[in-house]
């Protein structure tokens, strides 16, 4: 397996990742349980999930389901230091999740902690914008979405003002 340097951060990550978007709905637990070793076992020591995950369909009842699986793993076989876990913060739109509200600096510290709870881990590796505040065609939506009126000097402050929130984080060791 080849290994690359996270950023700047020292963290060797596999090149290639696990996947959870599927856990919770087409997957068991014993299906993640079976599919983390079996990467572990060819080298994999980097695995991604996100809170809104699965997605297969994504509905209330499982929303969260994947970090939660991926928590029960870390519980069971104590080898969280063996991963490079990341995790994502859901965009705009998503009903189920914070009521559907965008990405903001006040509802980070909840999104995180809720993550960091269901994953059942003190820390994140990787923590991501699971989609910008801004307009596009993503999953299916927006199709007669028109960029040419977005204000994106807004969004890019915005965004900033996450990333400096996201930075306590890790100054908290999270």
């Amino acid at each position: 397996m080849k290994y690359n340097e996270l950023g700047k951060s020292g963290i060797k990550v596999s090149e290639l990742c696990l996947g959870s978007m599927t856990w919770g709905s087409q997957n068991s637990q014993e299906d993640a349980n079976r599919q983390i070793e079996i990467s572990l076992n060819h080298g994999i020591n980097f695995l991604d999930t996100a809170e809104m995950y699965p997605t297969t369909p994504r509905s209330v009842e499982t929303q969260g389901d994947s970090e939660r699986i991926i928590g029960h793993w870390f519980n069971k076989s104590r080898q969280r230091s063996n991963i490079v876990l990341a995790t994502k913060i859901t965009g705009k739109g998503f009903k189920s999740i914070r009521k559907g509200e965008p990405i903001s600096v006040s509802n980070l510290r909840t999104a995180l902690e809720g993550s960091l709870q269901r994953l059942q881990t003190d820390y994140i590796d990787l923590y991501q914008l699971h989609w910008a505040n801004r307009g596009s065609y993503h999953f299916r939506q927006n199709w007669n979405y028109d960029p040419t009126n977005q204000e994106t000097y807004k969004i890019l402050d915005e965004t900033f003002s996450i990333l400096n929130e996201l930075n306590k984080f890790v100054q908290e060791g999270k």
